[in-house]
């Protein structure tokens, strides 16, 4: 057994850190938009991009979490070790 963690841990501390990311990244999303009041250009640009640019902090959280633990890589053959 390796160092690494394993699946289920990966997906309990990325579900935790995802939660306090999207929390804090709410909250200073939600606090830089009163710069941008006034002009609604502006505040259409902003939301647009403040709204989608969470998605890939997230997925590659989300990614990691998913990742195969190395001990199904082995059992299943597709370690070239052997």
């Amino acid at each position: 057994m390796g160092g690494g963690l394993n699946i289920r841990q990966r997906k309990l501390i990325g579900t935790i850190a995802l939660l306090v990311f999207l929390t804090v990244y709410a909250f200073l999303a939600m606090l830089a938009a009163i710069v941008v009041t006034g002009n609604k250009v502006a505040e259409l640009i902003y939301f647009v991009v403040a709204g989608f640019a969470w998605v890939f902090p997230a997925g590659m959280l989300v990614s990691w979490m998913l990742k195969p633990d190395a001990e199904a890589k082995t059992e299943s053959g597709q370690d070239a070790r052997s």
